[in-house]
C-alpha cells in the first residue's frame, strides 16, 4: 500500500498532473481535510467517502486557505509554491510543530514567504 502520511502530499502533485486520480484513505478518518484547502486554489478534488477522485487542472491561484494538520500543511505549501499569485496560509502553527525553517526552505525552491503577525 501507499503511505498515509504522504497521502497529502501526492494529492496535490495530482491536482497539477494530467489526468485523473483516485485517492484511497484506510486508516485514518477525516483525512482529507486538505482537499477543500486545495480546491480554494483551483484544485478539482471531489471526496465521496473513504474516496477522493482528482482531477488535473493546468495551473492553482493563490488563496486565503486554512492549514488543519501537519500533514495536510505540507501540501498546502507545495499547492502555494505550484500556484500563480499570492497564498495566504493560515493556522500556520501547524506547519512549525513538523517543519524546522519553512521559509529558509521555500525560499530555497524559489518561493516567497514572508510570514505576518497576527
Amino acid at each position: 500500500g501507499f503511505p498515509t502520511d504522504l497521502q497529502a502530499q501526492f494529492m496535490v502533485l495530482n491536482a497539477v498532473a494530467k489526468g485523473k486520480a483516485f485517492v484511497r484513505e484506510q486508516i485514518f478518518e477525516n483525512r482529507f481535510m486538505h482537499a477543500t484547502e486545495l480546491n480554494r486554489l483551483g484544485a478539482q478534488i471531489k471526496i465521496n467517502g473513504s474516496t477522493a477522485t482528482v482531477k488535473g487542472v493546468e495551473t492553482l491561484t493563490g488563496a486565503p486557505i486554512m492549514a488543519t494538520d501537519l500533514r495536510a500543511s505540507a501540501s498546502l505549501v507545495i499547492g502555494a509554491l505550484a500556484a500563480e499569485g499570492q497564498t495566504e496560509i493560515h493556522r500556520i502553527y501547524h506547519i512549525d510543530r513538523g517543519y524546522e525553517h519553512i521559509e529558509s526552505k521555500v525560499r530555497l525552491l524559489g518561493g516567497r514567504i514572508e510570514r505576518l503577525k497576527a
